[in-house]
């Protein structure tokens, strides 16, 4: 499927979503990235995915990106459209922390809903990153190295001894 969307045109370039997301999700596709870049010779970098569904919205303005993080909480961050910059850093919080965090009227992404809830106001899209808009993204933040972006500890712990 991929090298139908190429046309047998190998890239120069591959661009990865770095987080935060799923433990295994990221690895999986970070792998897969890997993988391919070293297959073509493409250089690699990463983007990260609240920005990534950040640029997905409709509009411009200020937009606070919200992904279900597990155990009830989310991964937030609040950007600026035009032009388009992070306004806060990545977080992982309750709903109702990030709803006393974050201004921005509308949000985005699979914790939208629930940060609109916990606010009492504003518009929730439900939204997924879509790579379509990665252009939208400012060079810096499509030029990250191909590494996770761990917002918060691994569940995993290791048996104690």
């Amino acid at each position: 499927m991929i090298g139908e969307l190429l046309g047998g045109l190998p890239p120069t370039s591959v661009l990865v979503g770095i987080g935060p997301g799923s433990f295994t999700g990221l690895r999986v596709a970070l792998a897969a990235a890997h993988g391919m870049a070293i297959g073509w010779g493409a250089d690699l970098h990463g983007m990260p995915s609240l920005a990534l569904l950040a640029a997905s919205a409709p509009g411009d303005g200020r937009v606070a990106a919200a992904i279900a993080g597990g155990h009830g909480e989310l991964f937030v961050q609040s950007f600026n459209r035009l032009p388009f910059a992070p306004e806060s850093d990545p977080e992982n919080m309750s709903p109702a922390a990030a709803a006393m965090a974050l201004a921005a009227d509308l949000a985005v992404g699979s914790g939208a809903q629930e940060l609109v809830d916990a606010r009492g106001h504003g518009e929730a899209l439900p939204l997924l990153p879509s790579a379509r808009f990665a252009m939208r993204l400012p060079a810096e933040l499509r030029t990250l190295s191909a590494s996770p972006l761990y917002i918060r500890a691994p569940d995993a712990r290791p048996k104690a001894a």
